[in-house]
């Protein structure tokens, strides 16, 4: 899990957690000061496609190395997401990917017209 100030917590789950058969690798990239290049992923279910649904950091910068390969999913870009049975929301604009849950108190960084672009 990644947490970071003003950022509810994201979640990095192993590959070996994830139908990785259900995406597709983004020519897309952005840079985290942080944790390094970002890599973003499409998820397809039948007909529908999901462009930006998670990302990862293969290879991440010094420090980070324990999240290299794990998949990141943006929570607002799902029919459901939940973390110990309650439903999760996303955290506000259409970059960060953080999850609340009730338990998780704000203010947030992102909201609208914030994005990564």
């Amino acid at each position: 899990m990644e947490v970071e100030m003003s950022h509810p917590p994201v979640f990095d789950v192993p590959r070996g957690d994830v139908r990785t058969d259900l995406f597709s690798l983004l020519e897309a990239t952005s840079n985290c000061e942080w944790k390094g290049v970002a890599t973003y992923w499409t998820l397809v279910v039948e007909r529908l496609a999901v462009r930006d649904a998670a990302w990862s950091y293969e290879a991440p910068s010094p420090g980070y190395e324990s999240i290299a390969g794990h998949l990141a999913f943006y929570a607002g870009r799902a029919d459901l997401c939940t973390v110990d049975g309650e439903r999760v929301r996303a955290q506000g604009g259409d970059f960060y990917g953080g999850w609340i849950t009730d338990e998780i108190l704000g203010p947030f960084k992102g909201g609208l017209g914030i994005s990564g672009s």
